[in-house]
């Protein structure tokens, strides 16, 4: 069993945003020999988040507008946005992300991401935008 470790650093434009990671993560699974294995994707933050979603520009767009509704920013008087850590009131963020995923594993199989036809992988922006994000790899399995 052999592991790898890969970091994607990646910069948000938006307040919630969606950003497919897929090739990235081919790209990096593609730099080792592995037959069969697995890569999880791990967001080393709490108001950014790994989903295995379709990619459609509607139905992102759908995504982006539901989120927006679930908890909106700055309206419900949220005790953390009165005293935020960062300066940021971001408190609709977390609140999101409680129905969301830091992490998400794929299989590898003869060297490829078994991906459902429909299925990308996304990193979920919920308090951009950000100069900095960061999304880990691990990569594991058999040469």
């Amino acid at each position: 069993m052999h592991f790898y470790l890969e970091s994607l650093s990646l910069a948000t434009q938006a307040p919630i945003e969606i950003i497919d990671l897929s090739e990235q993560v081919r790209q990096a699974c593609a730099r080792y020999p592995l037959q069969q294995g697995w890569v999880t994707i791990t967001s080393a933050h709490t108001t950014g988040f790994i989903a295995l979603n379709e990619r459609e520009p509607k139905l992102q767009q759908d995504m982006l507008d539901f989120l927006t509704r679930l908890a909106p920013p700055a309206q419900a008087h949220y005790r953390h946005d009165l005293d935020p850590i960062d300066g940021r009131p971001n408190t609709h963020s977390h609140l999101i992300g409680l129905f969301m995923n830091a992490s998400a594993t794929i299989i590898v199989a003869d060297g490829q991401l078994l991906l459902g036809d429909w299925q990308s992988v996304f990193f979920i922006e919920l308090d951009g935008p950000r100069p900095h994000r960061q999304v880990r790899l691990q990569i594991a399995g058999q040469l």
